[in-house]
Parts: structure tokens; sequence; C-alpha cells
């Protein structure tokens, strides 16, 4: 009975680290692109204890064809002494050479952008899940929430019209 509440390897909920719920709101996501990310071993202790925050995160990639996130908040390990590192630096991201030249590519549109998702363990390892993305306007985000509102109250209104 003791293993009956332990998360499974394959479920896409184990390991969130943090969310992006604000990329959500603010912009339409056309393509997520899971990549790996460069940390050094006090980071990666820190985000295992949920230290990260990607709230005002966005991705760059330069004339190098590099992958950068900026703007992204990992918080100082409390015991890293010495070897601990800044908290908002730039990290690479790791994906294939086809991948970056796609994305390099589609940024160059007008009005196309690359945002972090979330930041999840998969098998040990740090990765995050970006996400092409197109601004939302106010009109568009009035519409989101008019729709979530509205699938909430037919919830509310079936789960009471079931109870009875």
């Amino acid at each position: 009975m003791a293993g009956k509440n332990k998360k499974k390897k394959n479920d896409p909920g184990a390991g969130v680290l943090a969310t992006n719920r604000k990329a959500l709101r603010d912009f339409h996501i056309l393509e997520k692109i899971e990549a790996g990310i460069v940390l050094s071993g006090t980071e990666v202790k820190s985000c295992k204890q949920g230290q990260i925050s990607v709230q005002e995160g966005y991705v760059h990639v330069d004339d190098r064809m590099e992958v950068w996130l900026v703007g992204c908040t990992i918080q100082p390990y409390e015991h890293g002494n010495i070897y601990n590192h800044p908290s908002t630096r730039e990290r690479k991201l790791l994906l294939h050479k086809k991948e970056i030249e796609r994305l390099h590519g589609k940024t160059r549109e007008k009005g196309l952008t690359i945002v972090p998702l979330k930041v999840y363990l998969s098998r040990g390892k740090v990765k995050i899940r970006i996400g092409l993305a197109k601004g939302k306007n106010v009109v568009d985000k009035r519409d989101t929430i008019k729709k979530r509102e509205s699938d909430r109250d037919s919830q509310r209104a079936m789960r009471n019209f079931n109870g009875r």
C-alpha cells in the first residue's frame, strides 16, 4: 500500500519544477519543443528544491546559432557557499541544429517569439519546454477569460445536476 501514491516515470505531471501560466495567458502557443538546459551543480540543486521562476523569461537565438534562456531566475542554493551561481544569468539551451535553424527563421517573422512554458525533471535531468508563440491582443485575452468562465460554470452546473 505504501507505493500507491508514487508518481510514474512517464507521467507528464511528474517532476514539474516550474510553470509559466503567464505565457499561456498572453500568447497563442503555436508549437512546443523540449530542450535541455546547461546548469551548474548548485543550480540543479536549487531547481530540485523548486527555487526557479520562468515567469519573466524568454528565449533568444543569437547570430552564432546558440539558444539562450534570458530572464529566468534560479535562487542561490542555500548550502552553496563560494560555489553559488548568479541568480539571473543567461543559460544555454540544448537543441538539435535543424531545430535551432528553424526556430531562428520563425522568430524573424513578424510577431513570433519563443517563451519558456515549464521546467521539469526527465530521467533525473532538468529539461525545459519552450513554445513558439504569437502575442495575444486585449480582445483575445478577454475571449479566453470568457471561455474559461463559461466552461467553469457549465462544469459546475453539470456537477450540481448529477449530484441530486
